[in-house]
């Protein structure tokens, strides 16, 4: 009984420490996007830039939000509010055990953590 609750506490690390390295890679990749696209509004004509960019924002959020009913909202309440890092990671751990696809889960993702 000892033995399971080793293999269990092992587990919890392993997947912790997943969680924060993985979430790291995906916040540095978070934090170059919007540095790159906030210098894109500074073009001249940046008020047609910037509405663009909430347009397609406000288009990828509601189409993440569809996709995740349709794949996770099986199975799952309305989603829980967790930092970007640990999101990443569940994400992508459920993205194999539910088959979806790499689109499917970028969509996902970018939902869950705006």
């Amino acid at each position: 009984m000892k033995w399971k609750r080793n293999i269990l506490a092992c587990l919890s690390v392993t997947i912790l420490g997943g969680v924060l390295c993985a979430g790291g890679q995906e916040q540095a990749k978070l934090a170059d996007s919007k540095a790159s696209s906030a210098g894109a509004d500074t073009a001249p004509g940046s008020t047609v830039v910037s509405s663009n960019a909430a347009h397609e924002a406000a288009a990828a959020r509601f189409e993440g939000e569809k996709r995740y009913r349709a794949n996770c909202g099986r199975c799952h309440m309305a989603p829980h509010k967790f930092p970007p890092r640990m999101m990443a990671t569940i994400v992508r751990h459920m993205r194999v055990r539910a088959t979806i696809t790499d689109e499917d889960m970028k969509f996902i993702l970018r939902y869950m953590t705006e």
